[in-house]
C-alpha cells in the first residue's frame, strides 16, 4: 500500500484574505487563455479536486496512527469521499505530459466511486491541448500545489467563504450574465431574514444558481447558536455548469445532504423521495422558499400552461408569453407548506403590468400577498433598474389578513462606483420594517386590500410609499413598466392574428 505523498503544499494555516488572494492567483494564469465565461469552471474543479485530495490524506493519516494498518486506514467506508489511489492528487503530479486527460481521467474516477458526486466535475474538460497545454496546467498545479487544503489548514467555514468570494468576483467580471448565478449576498440575506427559517425546517431554491439562498438559510441558524444541520436543503437548477458550482459550494461548506436537481424548474419540476433516493417528477413542499428567478423570461413555457399547466401550478392564471416571472411564482406557491412562507425578487414590472392584473388580482382577493418590498436601483450584476421581494404565506398571522405591507427601500443603499450595495444596517432596515408590519414615515405602509382593489390591483410601491428619492429614478422605472406592458400586449395582439390568419388557410 502507497502512503500520501508529501507533495500538497506548505502546512499552515491560511487567512482568509491571502486563501483569497491565492486562488484568485488561479484565475490569473487562466485568464486571457480560456473564454471569460468559462475559466471559473475550471478553477472551482481543481480547486474540489485539491481539496478533496488534501482531506483524504488527512483522514488517512489520522485513521493510520490511530490503527497502525494501512488497509484499515485506506478503507473507502472511512472516508467522506474515495479517491481512488492512481487518481490521486499525487500521482497525477508525477507525470508531465498529458496532464489535462490525466486530470480528466481522475475527475471520471472519482465521481465514479462517490454517487454524491456524480457530475460535479461534469463541465469541466482539460483534454484540449490548445487551450490547456501541459506548460500551463503545470503552472496551474503548481499554482495550487503551495498551500494545503487539509481541514487542520482551511476548515470547512474559511475555505466556503473563499469559495463565494471567487464566485462573487466571477459574477463582477460577468456582468449581465453573472446575475445568471449569483445573487448578492445581502440581497440573499434579506430575504432569510425576512423568511427566519427556523430548526428542522426544509428549505426550497427553484431556480438555485451557485446554491447562496441555500447557504445563507445555513448561516442565519449558525448566527443564532441553533442546529443549522437540523435544515433539509434542496433546489433545482437548468444551468448544468451552474449546478456544479452549486454543488462544490455545498460540499465545500461541509454539507452533504443537500439535494440539488438538474433539471427546468417550469417545464420539469422535479423532487426528491427518499425512499427511493432519487429525484422524480413533481413538486414538492417545504417551510421556506426563496429565490431570484430569471426576470421576465422570454421562452417559459407558454404554450404548455395555456392549456393547463400538468402539475397544476396554475391557479391564479397562465402569465402572458414573454413574461415568465408569475410561472415562477406560482411554481414557488405550489411548493408552500400550508403554513409555508416565500421570498421571491421580481422585476417592478410584475408589480403593474396589466397583462398581468388578473392573477395579481386573484392573489390578493385569495390574500396570500404580505409584503411588497422594493430594493434601489443598481443592486444586481448587469441591471441597473430595480427590483423588489415579494414576501408570500398560504396562510397569514391573523393580524395581517386583508391587508399588504409595502415597503420603499429606493432610498435605502450604499452608493457604488459601479454598483450599489446595501449595508449591514440596511439589510436591517428593511428586514425590521417587514416584522414590524406598521406604518413608518417614507419607508412602510401597511396598504388594505381594499385600497389596492381600487387602484385595479397596481401594487407599484412608489403609490403607497413616498420616500422623496430622486424622482427621476421613479419615472424610469414607471416608464419602463409602460413599455414592457405595451410590449405584452403587442405580443398578444399577434399571437390572436397569427391564429385568425392560420384559420384562414395562411401559411404563417
Amino acid at each position: 500500500m502507497t502512503t500520501p505523498a508529501a507533495l500538497g503544499g506548505a502546512k499552515l494555516r491560511l487567512k482568509q484574505q491571502d486563501l483569497e488572494r491565492h486562488l484568485w492567483g488561479a484565475a490569473d494564469i487562466l485568464r486571457g487563455h480560456v473564454d471569460a465565461g468559462d475559466y471559473k469552471q475550471y478553477v472551482f474543479g481543481l480547486l474540489f479536486y485539491k481539496r478533496l485530495c488534501d482531506v483524504w490524506d488527512e483522514e488517512f493519516e489520522a485513521l493510520l496512527a490511530e490503527t497502525g494498518d494501512q488497509e484499515e486506514a485506506a478503507d473507502p467506508d472511512e472516508h467522506r469521499f474515495h479517491i481512488p489511489l492512481e487518481h490521486r492528487w499525487d500521482q497525477v503530479r508525477k507525470h508531465s505530459t498529458q496532464i489535462g486527460q490525466r486530470l480528466n481521467n481522475a475527475f471520471a474516477a472519482i465521481e465514479d466511486a462517490n454517487l454524491r458526486l456524480r457530475g460535479v466535475f461534469g463541465a469541466v474538460d482539460f483534454a484540449n491541448q490548445e487551450k490547456f497545454p501541459d506548460a500551463r496546467l503545470e503552472l496551474l498545479l503548481a499554482h495550487f500545489e503551495k498551500y494545503r487544503l487539509r481541514n487542520c489548514d482551511v476548515p470547512a467555514d474559511v475555505l466556503g467563504d473563499a469559495y463565494l468570494y471567487l464566485i462573487k468576483m466571477f459574477a463582477e467580471g460577468a456582468g449581465k450574465k453573472g446575475g445568471e448565478f449569483y445573487t448578492p449576498r445581502q440581497i440573499v440575506r434579506l430575504i432569510v431574514e425576512c423568511l427566519d427559517p427556523k430548526p428542522g425546517m426544509s428549505i426550497y431554491d427553484p431556480t438555485c444558481g451557485s446554491g447562496g439562498m441555500l447557504l445563507e438559510a445555513v448561516q442565519h441558524l449558525k448566527d443564532r447558536k441553533q442546529d443549522a444541520r437540523s435544515l433539509s436543503l434542496y433546489g433545482q437548477e437548468k444551468n448544468l455548469g451552474t449546478w456544479a458550482i452549486a454543488e462544490i459550494n455545498l460540499f465545500l461548506h461541509d454539507i452533504d445532504d443537500a439535494f440539488i436537481a438538474k433539471g427546468d424548474t417550469l417545464l420539469s419540476p422535479k423532487r426528491y423521495d427518499p425512499k427511493t433516493l432519487e429525484f422524480v417528477p413533481g413538486v414538492g413542499t417545504y417551510d421556506r422558499v426563496l429565490a431570484n428567478p430569471p426576470f421576465s423570461e422570454k421562452v417559459w413555457g407558454h404554450e404548455i400552461w395555456s392549456n393547463g399547466d400538468p402539475f397544476g401550478r396554475d391557479a391564479y392564471g397562465c402569465p402572458p408569453k414573454g413574461y415568465g416571472d408569475f410561472a415562477f411564482i406560482q411554481h414557488m406557491i405550489s411548493a408552500l407548506k400550508a403554513d409555508g412562507m416565500l421570498g421571491v425578487v421580481v422585476p417592478h414590472g410584475v408589480l403593474s403590468r396589466g397583462s398581468e392584473a388578473r392573477i395579481r388580482e386573484a392573489m390578493l382577493k385569495e390574500d396570500v400577498i404580505e409584503a411588497v418590498i422594493g430594493l434601489a436601483p443598481n443592486l444586481f450584476y448587469g441591471a441597473s433598474i430595480p427590483a423588489a421581494i415579494l414576501i408570500v404565506r398560504k396562510v397569514k398571522p391573523e393580524s395581517r389578513r386583508g391587508k399588504v405591507l409595502f415597503v420603499n427601500g429606493d432610498a435605502t443603499f450604499q452608493p457604488g462606483k459601479a454598483q450599489n450595495v446595501l449595508t449591514d444596517v440596511n439589510v436591517k432596515t428593511l428586514a425590521e420594517a417587514f416584522h414590524t408590519f406598521t406604518d413608518a414615515d417614507k419607508l412602510a405602509r401597511v396598504v388594505p386590500i381594499a385600497e389596492l382593489a381600487a387602484n385595479d390591483f397596481n401594487l407599484t410601491i412608489s403609490r403607497y410609499v413616498q420616500t422623496g428619492a430622486d424622482t427621476k429614478v421613479a419615472d424610469v422605472t414607471t416608464e419602463v413598466a409602460k413599455l414592457q406592458e405595451a410590449v405584452a400586449k403587442r405580443n398578444e395582439a399577434e399571437s390572436v392574428m397569427f391564429e385568425h390568419l392560420k384559420r384562414l388557410g395562411y401559411d404563417i
